[in-house]
């Protein structure tokens, strides 16, 4: 026969006894130190000789603080202390009711929340989902605690009374426009903590770690705030993002991949949108960490480069039929080089930070190269060179690697998608990748052109997306080389002479630095570009 001891026989504790009895109980008896009643079959001190009679047991007691006590009382003491649901109430199959807690008739609770041991959830009370209810809390007779709300130990809700959500503290986060972003997108109530991510020029990005089902904290999502200086459309940028990788999962998966590891997985925020913006009015965006991936600054070994050119060729290869003309331009003529060149003459004529006498050489060298500026771009408008969706960004830490495999996995960063030419792409990859130094360098005795480098790249490159190239891409695709070096260093030299406005720096020299190593390049590429022609024609098939 199933029997219930009840602690408790006043107008709670006989509500509970009808519960029971709902509940299959045949046997229902009383401990109370007041009441007269047939059924009170001894005073609450007398618990522990009644446990070889009544195996289960409750605290059915309203105030909060002599609830919690019975409650861990029974538990200690080694009865059965289950939570009494009443059959109307609506539980979630994933909310977690602890020992000895009620839930009275018509309660609601939600999705995921957890109401730990000796809790009152009075008649028509709703708990929204992902909340927490500590021990002994009571939540009066129709009060609503909304989602993601933490009701503290042995407090009392008031009957009606309404509980806005709560934020709990997550380490890492010092700043309240991180905290707003991490909530805007839903995960706040479960965050273990964040910390700085990658090495990055342009954003502020950050790890979001949450816990796992095995209760192990993971690195689950990356979480950015988009520099609005250098992207200022940021509704473009999403809308380019979620365009191409929401189409790139077909494609994927119609290859047979797997869409969850081979492109980005970006994530609107809890209210629908792209992305976020602070108080500050800066965008914040967020996409699911691949687990198992791993990415590299600089290149280790000639097969690397060859993935990365893989990598970058089969991304081509994947969005050659959507349409570039959909994409939004949001850094105008961002590869436009002939107009990187008059954005630096206009910086060396004002020369607003007097710098141009620091580096007279090297304004020189791009003043020498004035007429390459325009080679690619003059094709581009003559309708020899086809716009293609390209990444314009195509720096070797911009592919995650399998970390168990080491082939190529991902293409991320893509803030730069846009209409572009094919040898814009190709030659980013060979100006980051096809070198022996840093991009930040010193010493330019350690920074040289590598040709074999150069050549696994266009291996890769070709063999991934050779057949959709026109010959005339092909051909384009070493002056793509030295051009995208060139203009690259253009940039960090005119960002110099600009008081370091775009590019983060670590100290007052560093773009030039970074200017000078580019150049070192360029030189090189001069001197070796007839075999770099070759070697790109030979993959090519041509």
């Amino acid at each position: 026969m199933k029997s219930l001891l009840i602690l408790g026989a006043g107008g709670f504790g006989h509500m509970i006894r009808e519960t029971a009895g709902m509940l299959g109980y045949e046997k229902v008896s009383f401990l109370d130190d007041a009441a007269k009643d047939p059924d009170v079959v001894g005073k609450c001190c007398d618990y522990q000789d009644f446990l070889g009679v009544y195996d289960t047991a409750v605290a059915a007691l309203g105030d909060n603080g002599m609830r919690l006590y019975w409650t861990e009382k029974l538990m200690e003491a080694g009865y059965q202390v289950p939570a009494i649901i009443h059959p109307s109430a609506v539980v979630s199959p994933s909310a977690v009711i602890g020992q000895g807690s009620f839930v009275l008739q018509r309660a609601v609770v939600n999705t995921r929340t957890v109401v730990e041991h000796g809790v009152l959830i009075n008649s028509g009370a709703v708990i929204d989902h992902d909340s927490y209810i500590a021990n002994g809390a009571h939540i009066g007779l129709g009060s609503v605690v909304k989602s993601n709300c933490t009701i503290s130990s042995k407090r009392k809700v008031e009957a009606g009374e309404v509980i806005f959500s709560t934020r709990r503290k997550i380490d890492g986060v010092t700043d309240r426009n991180l905290e707003d972003a991490i909530y805007a997108f839903g995960f706040g109530p479960r965050c273990s903590y964040v910390k700085p991510f990658g090495a990055g020029h342009i954003n502020e990005t950050y790890a979001v770690y949450m816990p796992s089902p095995e209760g192990e904290d993971v690195l689950a999502y990356v979480l950015q705030r988009v520099n609005s200086n250098v992207f200022k459309d940021p509704a473009g940028v999403m809308e380019n993002i979620f365009g191409v990788t929401e189409y790139m999962r077909g494609v994927i998966r119609r290859e047979g991949g797997d869409p969850d590891r081979e492109t980005l997985s970006y994530i609107k925020t809890k209210s629908g949108l792209n992305y976020f913006e602070d108080s500050e009015g800066e965008p914040w965006r967020c996409y699911n960490f691949i687990p198992d991936s791993e990415c590299y600054q600089l290149v280790e070994n000639p097969e690397q480069l060859y993935e990365a050119g893989s990598s970058f060729g089969h991304f081509l290869k994947q969005l050659i039929e959507y349409p570039a003309s959909g994409l939004k331009e949001t850094i105008p003529d961002f590869h436009h080089t002939a107009k990187r060149y008059q954005a630096f003459q206009v910086a060396v004529d004002r020369d607003l930070k007097n710098r141009a006498h620091t580096c007279e050489p090297e304004i020189a060298f791009v003043k020498n190269r004035k007429e390459d500026c325009s080679v690619l771009v003059s094709q581009q408008e003559e309708g020899v060179l086809p716009l293609r969706v390209t990444h314009n960004d195509t720096k070797l830490n911009n592919i995650l690697f399998d970390s168990k495999t080491g082939k190529g996995l991902c293409v991320i960063d893509l803030d730069t998608i846009m209409p572009g030419l094919a040898a814009n792409d190709f030659g980013d990859s060979i100006r980051s990748g096809a070198t022996t130094g840093a991009e930040d360098e010193k010493n330019l005795d350690l920074v040289h052109f590598d040709l074999e480098l150069y050549e696994a790249y266009v291996r890769g490159y070709l063999e991934a997306a050779g057949e959709v190239l026109t010959p005339a891409e092909v051909e384009s695709l070493p002056w793509g080389a030295r051009l995208m070096t060139l203009e690259c260093g253009m940039r960090f030299l005119t960002d110099y002479l600009q008081g370091d406005t775009y590019f983060k720096t670590a100290y007052p020299e560093h773009n030039l630095v970074r200017a000078r190593t580019q150049f070192r390049l360029v030189e090189e590429m001069e001197q070796q570009f007839e075999k770099m022609q070759e070697l790109a024609r030979k993959y090519a098939g041509i």
